[in-house]
């Protein structure tokens, strides 16, 4: 019922995640990120203890595949869910169990890795990751969605999706972006990258009133 990616930006060295599904709500319980870190994704049938727990893991110092190593043994109806993560250096791991839905796949790619379930077609993760890989330049929230909006015209999900979202972290212990459709009766995706639009030119400004408002560009009180 979902495909998602996590991904690293080398240049800056922010994570984030990206994720879209048939379910409502679907980002609040299947992205995570955590500044200098990494980012994961938990789904298909979803645990959200999983993401926090392998971030708690690379933040210990351990990489992607060991990380992934450790929780696939321990967690409890482990065979229902599929996990993906990237670490600190950009290296992915992912995992589905034997019940994940449908037709689903994973793809490890540079610095980033995606995951989906129910899908309607095998090739859903790697235009995920090869449209995620063709702008190493860009933002990497214009990288990510770009993900999502390949994986739709893979053909996305073996039915219509309603809900999407995004999550960014930088250099604070807070994300620094996270948008969320959690209900559309048509195309969230397009909602979410509308929503990016908006945000984008203010992300590196809402840091700044956070740290220090005096030297924050002029604003609305809000």
């Amino acid at each position: 019922m979902t495909f998602s990616l996590a991904g690293r930006c080398a240049r800056t060295g922010m994570f984030g995640a990206v994720v879209s599904s048939s379910s409502p709500a679907v980002a609040a319980r299947c992205i995570f990120a955590r500044a200098g870190v990494g980012a994961a994704c938990s789904q298909n049938v979803t645990d959200p203890r999983l993401g926090p727990r392998l971030l708690d893991l690379l933040a210990g110092g351990v990489d992607a595949r060991s990380a992934l190593n450790e929780v696939v043994p321990e967690a409890p109806y482990i065979e229902y869910r599929q996990l993906c993560l990237v670490d600190s250096s950009g290296r992915g791991a992912a995992y589905s169990g034997a019940k994940a839905l449908g037709r689903h796949s994973t793809l490890v790619g540079t610095d980033c890795v995606s995951a989906g379930n129910l899908l309607a077609s095998d090739d859903v993760p790697g235009a995920m990751v090869a449209a995620f890989e063709a702008r190493p330049g860009d933002h990497l929230g214009d990288r990510l969605i770009a993900a999502l909006q390949a994986a739709v015209a893979a053909g996305g999900e073996n039915g219509p999706v309603h809900s999407a979202g995004l999550v960014l972290v930088d250099r604070v212990p807070w994300n620094v972006a996270d948008l969320r459709v959690d209900w559309a009766e048509d195309d969230p995706v397009s909602e979410l990258a509308a929503l990016w639009e908006i945000y984008r030119p203010q992300v590196d400004d809402y840091v700044q009133r956070a740290l220090d408002p005096s030297k924050a560009p002029s604003y609305p009180a809000r």
